[in-house]
Protein backbone atom coordinates (compact mmCIF):
# COMPACT_ATOMS: atom_id res chain seq x y z
CA UNK A 1 0.00 0.00 0.00
CA UNK A 2 0.91 3.58 -0.43
CA UNK A 3 2.39 5.12 2.81
CA UNK A 4 0.10 8.16 2.43
CA UNK A 5 -3.01 5.95 2.34
CA UNK A 6 -1.74 3.96 5.30
CA UNK A 7 -1.20 7.18 7.27
CA UNK A 8 -4.74 8.36 6.43
CA UNK A 9 -6.16 4.99 7.47
CA UNK A 10 -4.20 5.07 10.74
CA UNK A 11 -5.31 8.64 11.49
CA UNK A 12 -8.94 7.71 10.86
CA UNK A 13 -8.68 4.68 13.15
CA UNK A 14 -7.15 6.79 15.95
CA UNK A 15 -9.87 9.43 15.59
CA UNK A 16 -12.62 6.79 15.73
CA UNK A 17 -11.05 5.08 18.75
CA UNK A 18 -10.60 8.42 20.52
CA UNK A 19 -14.23 9.29 19.86
CA UNK A 20 -15.43 5.98 21.23
CA UNK A 21 -13.29 6.36 24.36
CA UNK A 22 -14.52 9.95 24.85
CA UNK A 23 -18.16 8.90 24.58
CA UNK A 24 -17.57 6.03 26.99
CA UNK A 25 -15.96 8.34 29.56
CA UNK A 26 -18.70 10.95 29.16
CA UNK A 27 -21.48 8.41 29.60
CA UNK A 28 -19.90 6.85 32.70
CA UNK A 29 -19.39 10.27 34.33
CA UNK A 30 -22.96 11.27 33.54
CA UNK A 31 -24.30 7.98 34.86
CA UNK A 32 -22.38 8.26 38.15
CA UNK A 33 -23.59 11.85 38.65
CA UNK A 34 -27.17 10.77 37.97
CA UNK A 35 -26.85 7.90 40.45
CA UNK A 36 -25.56 10.19 43.20
CA UNK A 37 -28.41 12.66 42.66
CA UNK A 38 -30.97 9.85 42.71
CA UNK A 39 -29.42 8.33 45.85
CA UNK A 40 -29.44 11.70 47.63
CA UNK A 41 -33.12 12.17 46.75
CA UNK A 42 -33.97 8.67 48.04
CA UNK A 43 -32.11 9.29 51.29
CA UNK A 44 -33.93 12.59 51.80
CA UNK A 45 -37.39 11.06 51.32
CA UNK A 46 -36.85 7.62 52.87
CA UNK A 47 -37.58 6.62 56.43
CA UNK A 48 -34.81 5.20 58.66
CA UNK A 49 -34.33 1.44 58.63
CA UNK A 50 -36.15 -0.18 61.55
CA UNK A 51 -33.90 -3.24 62.26
CA UNK A 52 -30.66 -1.21 62.47
CA UNK A 53 -32.30 2.03 63.66
CA UNK A 54 -30.80 3.97 60.75
CA UNK A 55 -27.18 3.04 61.50
CA UNK A 56 -26.65 0.53 58.70
CA UNK A 57 -25.02 -2.01 61.04
CA UNK A 58 -26.03 -4.04 64.08
CA UNK A 59 -24.47 -6.53 66.49
CA UNK A 60 -23.67 -9.83 64.78
CA UNK A 61 -26.49 -12.29 65.31
CA UNK A 62 -24.35 -15.42 65.00
CA UNK A 63 -21.65 -14.63 67.57
CA UNK A 64 -23.78 -12.09 69.48
CA UNK A 65 -20.90 -9.59 69.46
CA UNK A 66 -18.24 -11.97 70.84
CA UNK A 67 -16.25 -12.18 67.56
CA UNK A 68 -15.83 -15.96 68.05
CA UNK A 69 -18.12 -18.97 67.88
CA UNK A 70 -17.83 -22.37 69.49
CA UNK A 71 -17.40 -24.97 66.79
CA UNK A 72 -16.56 -28.65 66.52
CA UNK A 73 -16.51 -30.85 63.42
CA UNK A 74 -18.01 -33.77 65.32
CA UNK A 75 -21.64 -34.19 66.28
CA UNK A 76 -20.68 -35.26 69.80
CA UNK A 77 -17.52 -33.23 70.38
CA UNK A 78 -14.65 -34.18 72.62
CA UNK A 79 -13.35 -30.60 72.54
CA UNK A 80 -14.97 -27.40 71.27
CA UNK A 81 -12.73 -25.00 69.39
CA UNK A 82 -13.30 -21.24 69.38
CA UNK A 83 -13.25 -19.92 65.82
CA UNK A 84 -13.53 -16.48 64.28
CA UNK A 85 -17.15 -15.73 63.41
CA UNK A 86 -17.69 -16.31 59.66
CA UNK A 87 -20.55 -13.80 59.48
CA UNK A 88 -18.79 -10.71 60.87
CA UNK A 89 -15.14 -11.87 60.40
CA UNK A 90 -14.44 -10.99 64.02
CA UNK A 91 -15.64 -7.38 63.71
CA UNK A 92 -18.56 -7.98 66.11
CA UNK A 93 -21.00 -6.10 63.84
CA UNK A 94 -22.59 -7.00 60.54
CA UNK A 95 -24.15 -4.97 57.77
CA UNK A 96 -27.91 -4.68 57.97
CA UNK A 97 -29.52 -7.02 55.46
CA UNK A 98 -32.70 -4.96 55.30
CA UNK A 99 -31.15 -1.69 54.07
CA UNK A 100 -27.80 -3.15 52.87
CA UNK A 101 -25.87 -0.78 55.13
CA UNK A 102 -27.42 2.45 53.85
CA UNK A 103 -29.41 3.23 57.00
CA UNK A 104 -32.72 3.85 55.27
CA UNK A 105 -35.28 1.70 53.52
Amino acid sequence: MNPKRLRILGTGAVICLGGILSLNLLSSVTLSALRSVTEARRKKLASPCVPCKGKGFYVCKLCEGNATIRWSPLQEPIAINPCVCPTCDGNRIQRCLNCLGKGYS
